[in-house]
Parts: C-alpha cells; sequence; structure tokens
C-alpha cells in the first residue's frame, strides 16, 4: 500500500525525464561545448558563451527583458486584482464571468497577437478612431514599439494572474470583514489589514504565472516589437535559426531557466511567509 501511490507516479516521471530532463542536459552540455564552424557544436569544453553574455549588446537585452517582464506583471496584478474581487463577489453571475476570462484561451495566441497587430497599426482601429474624433491630425506610432510589447505581454497572461488570485479571494470568509467593521476598521483598513494578506498566495502565484511566461516570450516582441524590442526569447530564437550558434543560445537558455528557478524560489519563499 505504501509503495502504490509512488508507482501511479512512475509513467508522468518517466515522460518529464524523457521530454524534460534529456533535452534540458543536452541544452546544458551545448552550452559547454564550442560552436562548430558551420552550425551544430564540437567536442570540447569552454564558458566563451557565458563570458560573451556580459557584452553589453546582451546586458542590454537581459535588461529589457527582466524591466518588461517585470511591469507587465506588475500591470496585470494592479488589472487583475479587482476583477478577481469583483468575480469573488458576484454571486450568480461568478460562472459568466470566469467564462468571459478563460474565453480568450479558446483562440490561437497567435491569432490573438495578429489581432492586436490590426488595433495597433498606422491605419489600425485605434488610429483610425482617433483620426475620426480629431483627436490627433497623423498617425500615431504605436506598433514596433516597447509600449506595443507590453500591452501584448498584459493581454496575454492576464488571466494568469486573475485566476489564482480569483481562488484565494474566493475562499475569504465574509464574516471576516463583517466583524473588522463593527469594530471600526475603514474599508482601507479592512483591505490592506485582511483582504490583502488573505489573498497574497493567490497574489504571489499569479505574478510568478505571468513573470515566467513573459521572461521567455518571443513571439509577442518578434510580432508587436519588431526588431526594435529584442528579448531574450527572441535571442535564443536567433542563435538556434538564423545565427545557427547552438551553444550560445543554449547558454542563454540556461540564463533563463536560471531566472526561473529565482522566481520559483521567491514564490515558495513568499508563500511561506504568508502563509505563517
Amino acid at each position: 500500500m505504501r509503495r502504490g501511490p509512488w508507482r501511479l507516479t512512475l509513467p508522468g516521471l518517466g515522460w518529464l525525464a524523457l521530454w524534460f530532463g534529456v533535452p534540458l542536459l543536452l541544452v546544458g552540455a551545448y552550452s559547454l561545448m564550442p560552436a562548430a564552424p558551420f552550425g551544430g557544436v564540437t567536442a570540447g569544453f569552454t564558458l566563451e558563451h557565458y563570458r560573451r553574455l556580459f557584452d553589453p549588446l546582451y546586458l542590454g537585452i537581459i535588461w529589457r527583458t527582466v524591466v518588461l517582464s517585470l511591469v507587465a506583471t506588475a500591470i496585470s496584478l494592479l488589472i487583475g486584482f479587482p476583477m478577481a474581487y469583483v468575480i469573488a463577489r458576484s454571486g450568480r453571475w461568478r460562472r459568466v464571468l470566469l467564462f468571459l476570462v478563460v474565453l480568450p484561451f479558446w483562440t490561437s495566441f497567435l491569432v490573438r497577437t495578429y489581432a492586436m497587430i490590426f488595433l495597433l497599426r498606422d491605419t489600425g482601429l485605434i488610429n483610425t478612431l482617433l483620426q475620426s474624433l480629431g483627436l490627433i491630425d497623423a498617425p500615431l506610432t504605436l506598433l514596433y514599439t516597447p509600449s506595443a510589447v507590453l500591452a501584448g505581454l498584459v493581454y496575454g497572461y492576464l488571466p494568469f494572474a486573475v485566476l489564482p488570485i480569483y481562488a484565494s479571494l474566493e475562499k475569504l470568509d465574509p464574516t471576516l470583514l463583517e466583524a473588522a467593521e463593527m469594530l471600526g476598521a475603514r474599508p482601507a483598513a479592512r483591505f490592506w489589514r485582511i483582504t490583502l494578506p488573505l489573498a497574497m498566495p493567490g497574489v504571489i502565484a499569479g505574478a510568478l504565472l505571468v513573470f515566467v511566461p513573459s521572461l521567455g516570450s518571443f513571439l509577442t516582441p518578434d510580432l508587436l516589437g519588431g526588431a526594435k524590442t529584442t528579448l531574450l526569447g527572441n535571442l535564443v530564437q536567433d542563435q538556434f535559426t538564423s545565427a545557427r550558434n547552438w551553444p550560445f543560445g543554449s547558454a542563454v537558455s540556461m540564463l533563463l531557466l536560471a531566472g526561473t528557478f529565482v522566481a520559483i524560489l521567491w514564490q515558495t519563499r513568499q508563500r511561506d511567509a504568508a502563509v505563517s
């Protein structure tokens, strides 16, 4: 009986070991091998690809990626928390509102990103509407900018912030807020001392679910940022495709993996602190 539950996990563990563990070991090994002249790797050992990451060009890409990911996470939490709070307190409309939050997942992420292009381009809906209202004389440059990439990240990953926060707020006992109100606590005090601390595990989980995919995103900056906004995900894609520098692409991939581990470690510590 004691071994039964562990045996049930063997298929899943084997699948993860085959399709996640082995490729990860290969990427780690490639990052320590010299690059072949015409693509691929050659036998040997070198740390040159990791030293190359300290070049000012790549340090700028790392900085841009981290900043955009953090800002996208902050905006998603600021928008997602009120949405989750309203859904958790909406009564019979709760299922309908949750359905609307999940509805974008029924459409391909690529299609949704292209839809943003039609909104943000010079002849898109936003510029056309502003010009028809007489608010601008010439189209605004909205597409192929860092702001467009930020908007795309928030749009794509906002549901990942709403759902964990909703799961925490849905469990919140309303009698705690009623008791605080009877004791004279103002609405702001009830929010900061009761609602937010109890919802903090969901906030932390939502922050992690937005930050990690934003950190490695390559489709959104590629389509909405063009060549002007290159993030680490685009750098990995370019090194494995056009540049054919697999070792350096592997080193950038390991850097992204290290950033993910740091984010997960922070989330674990913050969650334990919030629960305790």
